[in-house]
C-alpha cells in the first residue's frame, strides 16, 4: 500500500485516530486530571492519595487471604490452644436436684461461667424423669480439676473432648488488624490535606466505615484470646428412669384377642387337613377289602 493510500485511509478513519489519540492523553500525561475537569467529569480526591491508596489496598491482599483459613503459623513458638468437653451422666433416680446443685457448687467454687441452662422434665407418673443440659466456661488452668470433680457426679456414660490449635488465626487477626489501622491512620491524614468539600466528606464516610473494620477486628481479636483463656465444657445430667417403667398387666382384651386368633389358626389347621385325612381313610378301606377278597 502507498503513502497517498494509507493517507486517505486514515482520514476516513480520522474519528477512530482522535478517539486513541485522547486516550493516549488520559492516560499518559499529568494534564489528564485537568482534562477530566474541564471535560465536566468529577475528581474524588487528588490522584496521589489514590497511587497510595491503591498501594495500600495491594498490601492488604496476602494477610486478608489468610484471615479466616485458620493457618498453622509454624514460625509461632508460644502455641495457642483451645480445649472443648462434652460430657454425659447418669443419677440415681429422685437425686436430680441434688445433684443440679453440686454441678453449680463446682461452677462458683472454681469461678467459672454457667453460660446456659435447660432442665426438663419428661413423661408423667412412673414413668417421670429429668434431664438437664449446661454449657460451663472454665478457666484453662483449672479445666482439669473441674472435669474431675464433674465426673464424680453419678455415673459417666459418655464422655469427649478436643483441642484446637489456634495460632495461625490469632496471627492473620493481628496482621489484618495493623494493617486497617494503617489504612485509618492514612484516611485521616488525607482529610487533614483535602480542601475540596467533596473530598472531605467521601473521606469522612470512609474513616468511620474503616473505623468500625478496625473495632470489628480488635473485637474478634479478643474473642480469640478468650478462648485459649476459657475452655468450653458441656454437662449433660439425666436422672435413672425406672426399672418397672414398662411393666404393665396384659388387658383382658389383649387376651381375649389372642385367645380368637389362637381358635382361628387351630380351625384353619383342621380345614386344612381334613382332604389330607379323608383320602387316608380310603387308602385304608380299599386296602383292608383287597386284603379279604384274597
Amino acid at each position: 500500500m502507498t503513502l497517498k493510500n494509507q493517507w486517505k485511509k486514515i482520514k476516513e478513519n480520522w474519528l477512530i485516530v482522535l478517539a486513541l489519540l485522547v486516550l493516549f492523553l488520559f492516560t499518559t500525561f499529568p494534564a489528564a486530571e485537568t482534562l477530566q475537569q474541564g471535560l465536566g467529569m468529577k475528581v474524588s480526591y487528588d490522584s496521589s492519595y489514590a497511587m497510595e491508596e491503591s498501594a495500600l489496598a495491594r498490601s492488604m491482599i496476602a494477610p486478608s487471604q489468610g484471615y479466616y483459613g485458620g493457618d498453622f503459623a509454624p514460625e509461632v513458638e508460644d502455641r495457642m490452644i483451645t480445649k472443648s468437653a462434652s460430657i454425659s451422666n447418669e443419677v440415681k433416680r429422685g437425686t436430680f436436684q441434688e445433684a443440679e446443685t453440686q454441678l453449680k457448687s463446682i461452677v462458683t467454687s472454681t469461678d467459672s461461667i454457667l453460660l446456659n441452662e435447660n432442665a426438663q422434665k419428661y413423661d408423667k407418673g412412673k414413668k417421670s424423669y429429668y434431664t438437664g443440659y449446661y454449657t460451663l466456661k472454665v478457666e484453662s488452668g483449672k479445666y482439669g480439676a473441674v472435669l474431675s470433680q464433674l465426673k464424680n457426679i453419678g455415673e459417666v456414660t459418655s464422655f469427649s473432648e478436643s483441642q484446637d490449635d489456634i495460632t495461625g488465626q490469632y496471627s492473620n487477626l493481628q496482621i489484618n488488624l495493623q494493617v486497617e489501622k494503617e489504612r485509618l491512620n492514612r484516611y485521616k491524614e488525607m482529610f487533614a490535606e483535602a480542601k475540596d468539600i467533596s473530598d472531605k466528606i467521601e473521606l469522612n464516610d470512609r474513616i468511620f466505615n474503616q473505623e468500625r473494620t478496625v473495632k470489628y477486628l480488635e473485637d474478634a481479636l479478643k474473642n480469640t484470646g478468650l478462648q485459649v483463656e476459657y475452655s468450653t465444657v458441656s454437662v449433660t445430667l439425666t436422672e435413672k428412669r425406672s426399672d418397672y417403667v414398662d411393666i404393665a398387666l396384659v388387658k383382658i382384651s389383649d387376651l381375649a384377642r389372642k385367645f380368637v386368633n389362637s381358635v382361628n389358626s387351630l380351625l384353619s389347621l383342621l380345614f386344612l387337613a381334613i382332604p389330607y385325612a379323608a383320602a387316608g381313610l380310603l387308602v385304608w378301606f380299599g386296602y383292608r377289602w383287597i386284603k379279604k377278597r384274597k
